[in-house]
């Protein structure tokens, strides 16, 4: 692993002690070193609306994601589950960024966990769905679907071995699955 990769990060959650958001981090520090993950934060993207984009343009929040998007070789989403679906902030998040076909051939993996036993597969599921539509190459597995991620979570960090084991090779995997498709 000697080419650097640049990954955006997406955390579906804008809540100040998100789980997702330690999920994200925790990749972050388990992840190759060639790749670098930048977390973007989503608490300022407005609620997408056309009439907005056409008459005024992307607003300054959207026109931040759209250009890191832009200049990332990848894309991590990791979403929460709200009644068996991914977070509306990050569909939004994903609507605005859409546009222009700026998605379209993005490499991109999915991850989630939740307090409850199935740790956000619904989530995943309607999330890889969305991203498939826009043409996203979308990593088939390893998947990340962390089940009780509250009761992995010490002082803000992620601590269960098994679960930071998965997000290595998860995070292993997608550096080569990106690196495969900029060849």
């Amino acid at each position: 692993m000697s080419e650097t990769i640049n990954i955006i990060g997406l955390a579906g959650s804008i809540r100040r002690k998100s789980i997702t958001k330690v999920l994200l981090q925790a990749a972050q520090k388990v992840a190759p070193d060639a790749m670098q993950i930048t977390l973007f934060p989503l608490n300022e993207i407005p609620i997408y609306n056309n009439d907005v984009e056409v008459e005024e343009g992307f607003p300054p929040p959207v026109a931040e994601l759209r250009q890191a998007i832009a200049h990332a070789d990848g894309l991590i989403l990791a979403t929460p589950e709200y009644n068996g679906s991914l977070t509306g902030v990050l569909k939004n998040s994903i609507d605005w960024a859409s546009r222009k076909g700026l998605l379209a051939q993005k490499p991109v993996v999915t991850m989630g966990g939740s307090p409850g036993a199935l740790g956000a597969t619904k989530a995943q599921e309607h999330l890889r769905q969305i991203c498939l539509h826009l043409g996203m190459y979308v990593m088939p597995k390893p998947t990340i679907a962390v089940p009780k991620l509250p009761d992995k979570i010490v002082d803000g960090q992620l601590t269960d071995e098994l679960t930071c084991k998965f997000l290595k090779e998860q995070m292993e995997q997608f550096y080569h699955w990106v690196v495969r498709l900029k060849e």
